[in-house]
């Protein structure tokens, strides 16, 4: 796994779809709207890499000079 594929994030979706239910049917209704398997699992690569970065701390603010 190279930094083209996404690297930790793009394993993560991965296990994601193997795992979650919901996911599996995401991946089902994507499957009839006539998405690729590729493009499916870039979209749950994003998809997994926003629940990252929303779940981040925010850092704290400088206090105005």
């Amino acid at each position: 796994m190279g930094p083209q594929d996404g690297g930790t994030v793009g394993g993560a979706g991965e296990h994601r779809a193997a795992l979650d239910p919901h996911t599996r049917a995401y991946q089902q209704r994507r499957l009839a709207e006539g998405k690729t398997p590729r493009k499916i699992v870039r979209c749950l690569k994003r998809y997994v890499a926003r629940e990252i970065y929303h779940a981040l701390p925010t850092p704290p603010t400088a206090p105005p000079a």
